[in-house]
């Protein structure tokens, strides 16, 4: 697999209503990668090890949504993240893609299936959150991951961001180490003015617009539903949910696995999406 480094992937465009910073690696049909909404979320940071390995086969987008990176600052009271991507789509001259979303990302990519299936060819998710109501095992209300979450985004200290990263992996002593730590408050406080327009509509930001789950059943792309069974932000049980509603899906369960499946399990989620975009 080949090396690529972050900075001769970058790229910015502007569209009709934003400037945004997307990675770019690849030939072939379109893969856009959607990060989540964390504190220091970006598409190299939820993507890194991805990225390579999926550029072997398919032309991968990995944008930072505006509000996020080293894109545009928005307004969470109005800004809409489907209109983001299609006007990323559009200034890309991409009519199709094939969408891939960890948590607030994964919503993203559900809506953009329900909403403009016009504009998606396969849609994988990675812990979206989404759950059954009434709960079967999830908590009531925000989950624990979602907690620090919002603390770390009003208080983005180092000690905030260790509790984050750690909270976020299955095996938070190896994985979460002291420089993704740093990675992830680097791109957070570099941007202060991301940090303070989340914090301040909190709990309605990241996501200010919800999908209408009612409208699961009418999704056509092929879906694949990646899930750890150990993710402490958003249970798996909204993956089954999710399975259990989407015609032409299958979820995919991994052990010793929380809420990055994607980083945790890199080897695993390269084959999966590779696989499942060649021949779904």
């Amino acid at each position: 697999m080949t090396t690529l480094n972050q900075a001769d992937l970058s790229k910015h465009v502007t569209t009709k209503d934003w400037r945004i910073h997307y990675n770019e690696a690849g030939t072939g049909h379109p893969v856009v990668l959607i990060h989540g909404g964390g504190p220091g979320a970006t598409g190299w940071s939820n993507y890194s090890p991805n990225i390579p390995a999926l550029a072997e086969h398919f032309r991968v987008i990995a944008p930072d949504l505006p509000g996020w990176g080293d894109s545009d600052e928005v307004d969470f009271a109005t800004f809409d993240p489907v209109e983001a991507v299609c006007q990323l789509l559009d200034a890309l001259d991409i009519e199709k893609a094939a969408f891939v979303g960890n948590s607030m990302g994964g919503h993203t990519s559900i809506r953009m299936a329900i909403e403009r299936p016009d504009r998606v060819s396969h849609l994988i998710t990675m812990g979206p959150p989404v759950q059954m109501k009434p709960f079967l095992f999830g908590p009531v209300g925000p989950s624990e991951g979602i907690k620090i979450m919002y603390e770390t985004y009003i208080d983005p200290s180092p000690e905030n961001f260790k509790r984050l990263v750690e909270i976020m992996v299955f095996d938070g002593p190896r994985f979460a180490s002291p420089e993704l730590m740093a990675e992830r408050a680097e791109a957070a406080n570099r941007r202060p003015e991301h940090l303070r327009n989340v914090a301040k509509m909190i709990p309605q930001a990241p996501i200010p617009i919800w999908l209408d789950q009612s409208k699961l059943g009418d999704i056509t792309a092929p879906t694949l539903l990646i899930h750890g069974r150990d993710d402490r932000v958003a249970t798996f049980e909204g993956t089954l949910m999710l399975a259990a509603q989407i015609p032409d899906s299958r979820a995919h369960i991994i052990s010793r696995c929380g809420h990055w499946a994607q980083l945790e399990h890199a080897d695993e989620f390269n084959r999966l999406v590779t696989d499942f975009v060649l021949n779904a």
